[in-house]
C-alpha cells in the first residue's frame, strides 16, 4: 500500500476514495454537469491512483499537482475551482 507523506511529515495510507471526492468537490463548485463531472473524475482519479501505486510513498504536493495537470487539460473550470479553494483555505 502506498503511503501519502503530508506538508507536516505526517503519513497516512493512499485513498483514491478521497482524491475522488476532491475532484467531485471541485466540479461541483465548477458548476460542471453531473455526467461531465463523472467522466472527469473517473479519469483523473484513475490516472492519480496508477502513478501513486508505482511507488511505495508519494507527497501530497504530487498528488495535488498531477491532479491539476490533468484538470488543466480536461476541464480548466475544475482546476480554476480546486485553486480558488487552495486559495481561501491557505488564508484562514
Amino acid at each position: 500500500m502506498t503511503e501519502v507523506i503530508k506538508r507536516d511529515k505526517r503519513r497516512e495510507s493512499f485513498s483514491a476514495e478521497k482524491v475522488r471526492r476532491s475532484i467531485e468537490s471541485a466540479a461541483r463548485e465548477a458548476n460542471v454537469a453531473e455526467e461531465r463531472a463523472k467522466e472527469i473524475v473517473e479519469k483523473v482519479s484513475r490516472k492519480v491512483t496508477a502513478m501513486a501505486e508505482q511507488g511505495s510513498e508519494i507527497e501530497t504536493r504530487a498528488i495535488r499537482e498531477a491532479i491539476l495537470n490533468e484538470l488543466d487539460t480536461l476541464e480548466p473550470r475544475v482546476s480554476e475551482a480546486w485553486r480558488k479553494f487552495d486559495e481561501t483555505k491557505s488564508t484562514q
